[in-house]
Parts: structure tokens; C-alpha cells; sequence
């Protein structure tokens, strides 16, 4: 196994060991990130380990776009959100392929902007960290609403 966050992310979903595993598509995998400073931050992490997107063969990369913009309204439809904010990282950053889908809400945040103006000991607090019944509820939420637009 190489040494990638995202890989070990996903080795967990295989052995069934991930909590915050929401749904398995063709392309990817939906999560829920580990913190829920904003209500219904998601991840879509690539079943490929590519470093780009244009690194992709044309058929999949397709696909892995469209399931990223399904999985996103998904999220916008199950939290409903007054915005959403999208970020894709990649093998630059030390981890292959996988997008950020925040739910944003007016005054989020105490300056307009991107959530990675937020202080990480803010972002990653452990009073964001949602416990197992909370957790259920928006695996529940999101499930249901990949439910309708995928299945």
C-alpha cells in the first residue's frame, strides 16, 4: 500500500471499517468529513490514485466528474445550504485525487471567504467531531438524496 491518506481512507471503506462512509459509485467514494464545522462537509474521494485529472482516461474522467457534480447536489439538496464551495486536491498535495464539498451558510464564518481561512484548531476542532447518532442522521440524510439522483 502507498502512503496516502486517501488510500488508507478507502482501504478502511473496503474492510468496512470507516464511519463516515456514505456510498461507493463507479468512480468513487462519498464520505462525510471527520469534522462537521460545516453541516454536511462531504468528500468524494477518487478510486483512482492520479495526480491530475487530466491523468484520468477520457471515459472515466467523465464519469468521476459527473458522480462529483451528482454527489454535490446531493449534499446542497440534503442540507440545503445557502451556497456550496468546491475545492479539488491532488498528488501536489501529498494525497491523490479527491474533492471538498463544503455546505456554506451566510456568516459561517467570521470573515467572508474560503473555509481555509479558518484557523485548522477551528476547522478540525474535536466540538465538530459528530458523535455516532448524529453521524447516522447525515449519512441518512445524504444517502437518501444520492438515493433519488443516482439509483
Amino acid at each position: 500500500m502507498c502512503n496516502c491518506f486517501v488510500c488508507e481512507r478507502i482501504a478502511l471503506i473496503k474492510e468496512g471499517r470507516n464511519p463516515f462512509f456514505v456510498r461507493e459509485l463507479k468512480t468513487g467514494y462519498v464520505v462525510l468529513g471527520d469534522s462537521q464545522r460545516f453541516k454536511g462537509y462531504t468528500l468524494f474521494l477518487c478510486k483512482e490514485h492520479a495526480a491530475e485529472l487530466h491523468f484520468l482516461g477520457q471515459d472515466f474522467r467523465q464519469t468521476f466528474l459527473e458522480e462529483m457534480s451528482l454527489t454535490a447536489e446531493a449534499v446542497y439538496k440534503a442540507f440545503r445550504p445557502d451556497k456550496l464551495n468546491y475545492e479539488l486536491l491532488g498528488a501536489g498535495n501529498g494525497v491523490h485525487m479527491h474533492w471538498h464539498i463544503f455546505p456554506r451558510r451566510a456568516g459561517d464564518t467570521p470573515e467572508p471567504g474560503p473555509v481555509w481561512r479558518l484557523e485548522k484548531s477551528e476547522l478540525y476542532s474535536d466540538q465538530y467531531k459528530p458523535d455516532e447518532g448524529e453521524l447516522e442522521i447525515l449519512k441518512g440524510m445524504l444517502g437518501a438524496q444520492l438515493d433519488k439522483l443516482i439509483l
